[in-house]
């Protein structure tokens, strides 16, 4: 009779540490902006909902500014296990595929209303690849419009030349190549210190990564020249999401949802306030002289074609659909 009991107490034992574990899923989800940061904090506040949702039996973690991974491998990591969910900046994967950089094409589209007609238009084959790389979508938010930061003044793109220009992306790598500047790869964590140590003394972002890495310290000129508005991408891992019952499911798609609709209007709102912030930092910030805007118009017509070339068909139907 007692070893029963005691076989009864020990199964119970196994049974209530169990209970947690089985009750609780905990996930990681990787960023690569400062935890301040309008898309980190969309990310927070998306993982709050979820956790609200779901009553905290799947709780996401969001470990902002590259803290988990860099910047470039975030992506691999969720493909590969290493973490269940996460967000990038999609135009850093372009090699892999031309559709990833279809919203860095410049000045294909300039406004928020415009960018959301592009995203639209590009979703499907977005979510189709990331499918074939064991991810799924769940959410696109944009950056606001970019402008290029420079320590002097830009009245035309031969004024670009010889600038070590920071690249993150094809295209802004390309734009060096064609203005003859020297591209100088650098992510968003590592931009601070690469313009107090004069790694480069030049380049393109938005108002926000550049309020983010105290560009006024090194910057004279922001030229508000709204070249394109890239877009952060939030995915998970499927076979991770797949192993979720269906109620938890759709606890993340609906604060996924909800996520997204956030971060375009904080998106909005916040991409005016970062202009001013920079002014208010005795910055110029100035819309690009006719002669610059003409020169990097011209670019952008290069590069569009450039990546009609690589992206083939599927581009070209993107491309016309969101033009119509």
């Amino acid at each position: 009779m007692f070893k029963l009991i005691k076989t009864c107490a020990l199964a119970a034992c196994v049974a209530a540490l169990a209970a947690p574990a089985m009750a609780q899923t905990k996930w990681n989800l990787p960023a690569a902006y400062p935890a301040d940061n309008p898309h980190s904090v969309n990310l927070i506040a998306f993982a709050k909902d979820v956790a609200d949702a779901t009553g905290n039996k799947l709780q996401i973690t969001v470990h902002p500014a590259a803290s988990l991974f860099k910047a470039p491998e975030i992506k691999r990591a969720v493909a590969t296990g290493q973490a269940q969910a996460g967000e990038v900046l999609i135009s850093l994967h372009e090699n892999e595929d031309p559709m990833f950089g279809i919203d860095v094409i410049p000045f294909l589209s300039t406004s928020y209303p415009a960018a959301k007609k592009l995203w639209l238009a590009s979703k499907p084959a977005i979510e189709k690849k990331l499918a074939s790389q064991g991810l799924m979508l769940l959410f696109a938010v944009p950056w606001g419009p970019q402008g290029i930061y420079a320590k002097k003044d830009l009245n035309t793109v031969e004024d670009m030349k010889g600038l070590k220009w920071r690249a993150y992306n094809v295209g802004t790598s390309r734009i060096a190549e064609l203005v003859g500047a020297q591209p100088v790869t650098i992510q968003a964590a590592e931009l601070p210190q690469a313009l107090a140590t004069g790694v480069v003394n030049a380049f393109m972002t938005s108002g926000s990564t550049g309020y983010d890495s105290k560009s006024w310290e090194t910057m004279t000129h922001f030229y508000d020249t709204q070249a394109w508005i890239p877009k952060n991408v939030t995915f998970v891992n499927k076979a991770a999401f797949d192993a979720l019952d269906k109620p938890t499911q759709e606890a993340i798609l609906k604060a996924a949802a909800v996520a997204e609709e956030r971060g375009w209007k904080l998106a909005e709102e916040k991409a005016k306030w970062y202009l001013e912030q920079l002014q208010a930092n005795k910055m110029k910030v100035l819309p690009p002289p006719p002669a610059l805007k003409t020169g990097l118009e011209k670019i952008g017509e290069q590069l569009t074609a450039d990546w009609l070339k690589k992206a083939g068909a599927d581009g070209e139907a993107v491309i016309a659909t969101y033009k119509k």
